[in-house]
């Protein structure tokens, strides 16, 4: 802990709010590190972003969605998950527009320019406030997330994400500059230089980010930030390779376009486009027996032992892609040549004979044949299924975990072979063999058993990880929160947060 000290006497905090100098400069993972901090200095923290765009979501248990950014805070601060976290979350279908889930459910498909430009962003910032105050009631205190940079002058009147939202939370607000893509002194001065009087006076200090080498060279850096900004730079937090936080976006697969590897079990995940839904293999690739990848060379895929192909958020369109690339016939060798092919989602619906779009949900393509490998044949559809589930794995009776998010009814033309049985007795997916199935379920292979089933075909001889999943995130989330204490001045920090008339 700090060395400030806290009785019954402070009872609340003022919010918190972390901001950036613009895109994946470690806003979320932060966000996830001081959740932790405050649950293991004994208040009831929560996480709040008023707008993401992402197509990495999650379903809570009432079956809302919600970007999965904010579940992992929510886990970091060992509370359960709920839409007004995250009230307002983009999904993009296409270049051009976006999915637009309010509150947890989806409202329809919008233009950027529409978005952007239509006079309901008034009715968003509304429902985004309405959410915040709920949760400020339940919880302290609130961890709030910007999103991008907070000095986008051309959107800065229409945002609902950013300092707006900030002032509405009497939030203390910190910048976050990464340190490792160069021009911090810059992205810095300029981000608070372009900032209101009335924007300025929300900012606390500043957090420089990934830094590399010894943080004693940049004590002269820090002085020059802290004279240009009249901001104390409050910490400087080491680049780090072995602490292990799921990520919001697929900014971060560019770490992961690895290759096969002698001595692993190697699994190539098809590089989609619209790739949705990429948490589903972390706990896979922390499997100390596994070597995981994301691809979308033909060559790299054919080397692997087994390919899932992931969620999408256009089926229809990453099939078309996946044939023009060369990627298909490479799952379709690797299938006929007994390696592992499994699906998840829109990679279920993939591996079927079809799939149509009688509706337009997701463009103009009709209908577009499957890679043929599975039995069924998928209708895209209006509604959407989005719920939290617990079933059995084919034969094994122990229960597990995960939750659907899809527009898509698949009907199977085979004598029924599911994967899943949920505890009402629906069924759901299809096994062709132990090398060949597919289902909808995201979060299946955050299931031990599950993971086991998938790799003893390749790793007999392997020696098996001792920790749980749950057990790994709780070691991750420990280990970030104390390195943000050990590099932030969290005195600094916590006297920003004490409400004057809570101390005595």
């Amino acid at each position: 802990m700090s060395a400030l000290t806290f009785d019954d006497k402070i009872k609340k905090l003022r919010p918190i709010m972390f901001v950036g100098t613009g895109s994946d400069v470690g806003k979320s993972v932060i966000a996830a590190g001081f959740c932790r901090i405050f649950k293991k200095d004994g208040f009831s923290p929560a996480p709040f972003k008023a707008q993401n765009m992402s197509l990495n979501s999650y379903v809570t248990a009432d079956g809302l969605e919600m970007g999965r950014a904010q579940v992992v805070q929510a886990e970091a601060a060992g509370i359960p998950c709920q839409s007004d976290m995250n009230p307002v979350l983009l999904k993009p279908t296409n270049d051009r527009s976006s999915q637009v889930i309010l509150n947890g459910k989806a409202v329809g498909n919008q233009s950027a320019y529409e978005y952007f430009m239509a006079n309901d962003r008034r009715e968003l910032f509304a429902a985004v406030k309405e959410a915040f105050d709920r949760l400020s009631e339940q919880y302290n205190p609130i961890v709030l997330e910007g999103a991008g940079s907070i000095s986008e002058l051309n959107l800065k009147h229409r945002d609902i994400t950013n300092l707006r939202m900030a002032a509405h939370a009497g939030a203390a607000t910190y910048l976050i500059a990464d340190i490792d893509k160069g021009g911090v002194f810059g992205s810095v001065y300029g981000t608070i230089a372009l900032l209101s009087k009335e924007e300025r006076a929300l900012m606390k200090g500043i957090i420089i980010n990934k830094f590399r080498g010894d943080g004693r060279l940049f004590e002269d850096g820090k002085r020059m930030l802290e004279e240009l900004t009249g901001l104390p730079v409050v910490g400087l937090l080491p680049y780090f390779r072995d602490i292990h936080i799921d990520q919001e976006d697929s900014v971060s697969l560019e770490t992961k376009f690895r290759q096969s590897t002698a001595g692993k079990v190697n699994v190539a995940v098809v590089l989609l486009r619209r790739l949705s839904n990429f948490t589903d293999f972390d706990r896979l690739e922390s499997d100390e027996r596994v070597n995981l990848f994301y691809s979308q060379d033909p060559a790299e895929i054919e080397k692997a032992d087994i390919i899932i192909i992931p969620g999408s958020k256009n089926t229809i369109e990453d099939m078309l892609a996946i044939k023009n690339n060369g990627v298909a016939t490479a799952i379709l060798k690797s299938h006929k040549s007994g390696k592992t092919v499994i699906g998840i989602c829109g990679g279920y619906q993939m591996m079927g004979t079809e799939i149509s779009d009688p509706h337009g949900v997701e463009g103009s393509i009709e209908k577009i044949p499957g890679l043929g490998i599975l039995p069924v044949a998928t209708e895209l559809q209006n509604r959407k299924t989005t719920t939290q589930c617990s079933f059995s794995f084919l034969e094994n009776p122990a229960q597990c975990t995960g939750y659907e998010i899809h527009m898509g009814f698949t009907k199977i033309h085979a004598a029924a072979s599911p994967v899943a049985t949920f505890e009402d007795g629906r069924q759901d997916g299809f096994l062709l063999n132990v090398k060949t199935w597919g289902c909808y379920i995201h979060g299946i292979l955050d299931n031990d058993h599950v993971i086991e089933f998938l790799l003893k075909p390749y790793a007999a001889s392997l020696e098996k990880p001792r920790a749980s999943i749950h057990d790994f995130k709780e070691e991750q989330y420990n280990k970030l929160a104390d390195i943000i204490r050990q590099n932030v001045d969290m005195d600094l920090i916590y006297k920003s947060l004490i409400i004057k008339s809570e101390v005595c």
